[in-house]
């Protein structure tokens, strides 16, 4: 598997809980933070129901 880079880039304020717990799940938080992550289908799967508010590089 690949590893992929995600990135916060916009605040989950006013976003449903699920979306909140999806980016908890994905090691974010604030704006500015990253993580990275092995690209399994399930990781990929929570970075597009959050697509929105991160951005995603291929490492």
């Amino acid at each position: 598997m690949s590893k992929i880079i995600i990135i916060q880039t916009r605040s989950f304020i006013k976003c449903p809980k699920r979306q909140k717990d999806t980016l908890k799940a994905l090691g974010l938080g604030r704006i500015g933070k990253s993580n990275e992550l092995e690209g399994t289908p399930q990781v990929r799967g929570m970075v597009a129901k959050v697509a929105h508010l991160i951005s995603v590089k291929e490492a």
